[in-house]
C-alpha cells in the first residue's frame, strides 16, 4: 500500500484555553485534491497553517511522505502554499516572481530560467514571464501564485482560499483551472474554503469541519447525499428543515409529527432512532416534485399541497418558495427545467411529492 502524502494523526491545536483543532486525523493520497470545509472559525486556516510549519500542534503528529513534520520548519518542509491576497511581489515582473524559492535555495541562474520558463508554460503562460504584475488578469494573477509553488516540486500544495477575492463569474472559471491544474501536476493539492461549491466541484474529497472537528470525510457525493450529521446537512447544499417528534418506526420508517402538525414518512437512519424521539429532518428542494394537479394516491410518498409565496428565478437553478397548506411551513422547491412551471406566480396551488429516502432525519437535544 502506497504512503499517503500527508496524514495527519490526533492533531491538537491550543491557544491558551481555547481548543482551535481538536483531535483531527486524516489520510490524504498521492495526487488527490483534498478540500477542508467549514464556516469561519472552525479551525481549517489552523489547521492548514499547522501543515505549513507556521504553526506547532499542540498534540499529536503530522507525516508528509511517512516523515514527522513536527518540529520542522516551514522552509524544510516539502510543501509549498497560495494564500488567499497571492502574496505576489509587485516590485518584481513574473519571472523574478516564479523564480524567487528557487533563488533563496541557491539554484543556479541558467537552470532557475529553465524551470520558470516551463513551469509557466505549464501553466498556460508561456512567454510572460517579463511583464509586471500589474498587467495580468485576476486568473492569470492565480496562475502565476501556483506556479510560484510548483516550481519547487513540492510534495504537498496548500491553498488557503486562493478563489475569495475573485470575482463571481471569475471564481466559477478558476475552479475548472485549478481542477485542471492539480491533474497536470499530478501535485497533492489541500484546498480550504468556506465555499460549499468550490469543494463540490474541484475535490476528490471533503473534510466538513465545525468547532475544531471533522464532521464528515467523503467524496463530494457521499457528503452531498448522505451527510453523516445534521451539520452537514444543512451546511452543504441548500435543505429544508423540519422539527419534529417519532410516532412511529417500523418496516425501516419513520412516522414523524412535525410541530406543524405534518407527518412525514422518512427512512430510518443508520443508527436508528425510536418513538417518542425528538428529531429533525432534512430534505433537498430538487428532491421534491412538483405538480399543477393533486398526484395518484400512493401510500409510500410523501403528498403535500402549497401556496407560492414567491418565484426565484435564478436560470438553471430557479426556486419556488411555497407555503404548505397543512402545517403553514414555509418549503423550498427547485424548479423543473421543462417550462411547465414558467408561469408560476405569487397565490397559486401545487401539489408536492417526495419519499421517503430522499430525507435525511437526525436526533434533536431535548429543549
Amino acid at each position: 500500500m502506497n504512503t499517503p502524502d500527508l496524514e495527519c494523526r490526533d492533531l491538537v491545536k491550543d491557544f491558551d484555553d481555547f481548543r482551535a483543532v481538536d483531535h483531527v486525523s486524516f489520510d490524504v493520497p498521492q495526487g488527490s485534491f483534498f478540500s477542508i470545509l467549514g464556516p469561519s472559525g472552525c479551525g481549517k486556516t489552523t489547521l492548514l497553517r499547522m501543515i505549513a510549519g507556521f504553526q506547532e500542534p499542540s498534540a499529536g503528529d503530522l507525516l508528509i511522505k511517512g516523515r514527522s513534520m513536527v518540529g520542522v520548519p516551514p522552509n524544510k518542509r516539502p510543501v509549498s502554499m497560495v494564500f488567499q491576497h497571492l502574496a505576489l511581489f509587485p516590485t518584481m515582473n513574473i519571472g523574478d516572481n516564479v523564480g524567487f524559492g528557487l533563488r533563496q535555495r541557491g539554484v543556479g541562474r541558467s537552470e532557475i530560467k529553465d524551470r520558470m520558463e516551463q513551469v509557466l508554460a505549464r501553466v498556460g503562460l508561456p512567454g510572460v514571464s517579463g511583464r509586471r504584475v500589474d498587467q495580468l488578469s485576476g486568473g492569470q494573477k492565480q496562475r502565476v501564485a501556483i506556479a510560484r509553488c510548483m516550481v519547487l516540486e513540492p510534495d504537498v500544495l496548500l491553498l488557503d482560499e486562493p478563489l475569495g477575492a475573485l470575482d463571481l463569474k471569475l471564481r466559477e472559471h478558476m475552479k475548472i483551472e485549478l481542477k485542471s491544474l492539480q491533474a497536470e501536476f499530478n501535485t497533492t493539492f489541500v484546498y480550504i474554503t468556506h465555499d460549499q461549491s468550490e469543494a463540490l466541484v474541484m475535490s476528490d474529497n471533503i473534510a466538513v469541519m465545525n468547532h475544531g472537528r471533522f464532521e464528515q470525510i467523503g467524496s463530494p457525493h457521499d457528503v452531498y447525499y448522505n451527510p453523516a450529521t445534521a451539520f452537514v446537512a444543512g451546511f452543504v447544499g441548500e435543505a429544508n428543515r423540519f422539527e419534529g417528534r417519532v410516532v412511529e418506526a417500523s418496516d425501516g420508517i419513520l412516522s414523524v409529527e412535525t410541530t406543524g402538525g405534518a407527518r412525514l414518512r422518512v427512512t430510518v437512519p443508520e443508527n436508528g432512532l425510536a418513538s417518542g424521539q425528538r428529531v429533525q429532518v432534512y430534505l433537498r428542494p430538487e428532491a421534491i416534485a412538483l405538480s399543477k394537479s393533486a398526484p395518484a394516491a400512493d401510500p409510500n410518498a410523501n403528498d403535500g399541497q402549497g401556496i407560492v409565496e414567491s418565484v426565484l428565478f435564478n436560470g438553471a437553478n430557479s426556486m419556488v418558495i411555497l407555503r404548505d397548506a397543512t402545517s403553514g411551513a414555509t418549503l423550498s422547491v427547485t424548479l423543473p427545467q421543462t417550462g411547465a412551471f414558467a408561469g408560476l406566480s405569487k397565490g397559486d396551488t401545487v401539489f408536492t411529492r417526495w419519499t421517503a429516502d430522499q430525507a435525511r432525519s437526525y436526533p434533536l437535544a431535548e429543549a
